[in-house]
């Protein structure tokens, strides 16, 4: 990877001082030394080409020296670092928020300042469908009349034919939070679809979907082959977001019941399951560990537990509730080996024993990374 102009000033990217084979083994290392008092970690599985694999990009709008810019906020300061290209992210979507900073030039749009809360486009969003090519643009901006917009977005799907949707996003909070509450398609239908290990999925300007699809198909992969089905199964999908992991379980399976607190999340994914023509998964709004403590004391048969929590690791209350409802197996997916390290302990201590871990790079040039593991009732 060529030397990054921005690296000194962004905090995308921590590791660009080692070359992509010292990153894998150094991420290696790292989770040897956390997990592998509890099994053997097998070889992290890397990507063949590490570069420009994010399919969503964030950028904020401000100004500098009465210029309108565009980049990400420094992680310490709050101040826009402008980037004009990144190397981790899809090209389109360089190309496209290029425009749309000479389109808000052109029509008098006025960047955001979030230090004196004046201005008006805040942030613009890209997602693209890696499999089927689909991009959708969210222009997120405060309160207020969007008065050029309709000039604004045929002139961008004009520049750029590959843009399927454009969604206006209003976000009125004084903060860098990226999205608000109300949105309106001003193009196109409001949402792309992607593939991904043979499902159609929809994915809104809020839905979570994973950035690196490439090596997300390993993941799942893996997950499902960790899950150990036989058709005759009931597995929870605990924080399932738009419900990907458990549907592409779903035909391996006798029932798969997802369960995350995000309503707009939930919504994506029983529309998810209709698109693919799913009718054994059933998909909750509620807490997961409140929604297994109900199942556990009903005496409900659970096989399965798929859970892939935030940063923050599993809570102990849904950790209590897991070892309640005593599943045969269990499989982690885990963003964050420090909280992970947390969690095995509780569940080993438990009743439970890791059988397997297979770290995945989907973060290649940062410092995160990604495993999958399966444990099982001792």
């Amino acid at each position: 990877m060529r030397s990054c102009p921005y690296s000194r000033k962004c905090s995308g990217c921590q590791l660009q001082n080692l070359t992509y084979e010292e990153q894998l083994q150094m991420k290696q290392v790292k989770l040897i030394r956390l997990l592998g008092k509890y099994c053997h970690v097998d070889e992290i599985i890397g990507m063949e080409s590490p570069l420009n694999y994010r399919n969503k990009a964030q950028s904020a709008f401000g100004f500098k020296n009465g210029k309108i810019i565009s980049g990400i906020y420094q992680s310490t300061t709050q101040k826009i670092i402008e980037v004009k290209s990144c190397m981790l992210e899809d090209q389109q979507a360089e190309k496209i928020v290029n425009t749309i900073k000479n389109l808000a030039i052109k029509y008098k749009v006025k960047a955001y300042d979030l230090n004196t809360g004046k201005g008006f486009l805040r942030h613009v969003l890209v997602r693209k469908g890696f499999k089927t090519g689909e991009i959708m643009v969210v222009l997120v901006t405060t309160k207020g009349d969007f008065l050029s917009s309709e000039q604004f977005v045929q002139e961008l799907v004009k520049i750029h034919k590959e843009i399927t949707t454009v969604v206006w996003n209003i976000n009125p909070t004084e903060t860098p939070l990226f999205l608000g509450p109300q949105s309106k398609a001003l193009y196109g239908d409001g949402y792309i679809k992607d593939t991904l290990c043979q499902l159609d999925f929809r994915i809104s300007p809020s839905s979570f979907y994973q950035v690196n699809p490439v090596q997300t198909e390993i993941l799942y992969t893996k997950a499902k082959e960790y899950a150990g089905l036989t058709g005759k199964e009931v597995v929870i999908d605990a924080y399932c977001g738009t419900g990907t992991i458990g549907l592409t379980m779903a035909k391996h399976a006798k029932k798969i019941i997802g369960v995350e607190a995000n309503s707009n999340a939930i919504e994506d994914a029983r529309v998810n399951a209709k698109l693919n023509g799913i009718e054994n998964a059933i998909f909750y709004n509620q807490d997961a560990g409140e929604l297994m403590s109900q199942l556990a004391n009903k005496k409900e048969k659970v096989d399965v537990v798929i859970t892939d929590p935030p940063r923050a690791g599993c809570s102990q209350k849904f950790l209590k509730s897991l070892i309640e409802l005593s599943p045969k197996r269990v499989v982690y997916i885990s963003c964050n080996p420090d909280t992970l390290v947390n969690d095995l302990h509780t569940l080993t201590k438990s009743g439970y024993k890791v059988k397997k871990i297979q770290p995945v790079d989907m973060f290649p040039y940062t410092n995160h990374v990604e495993s999958v593991m399966c444990l099982t009732k001792k």
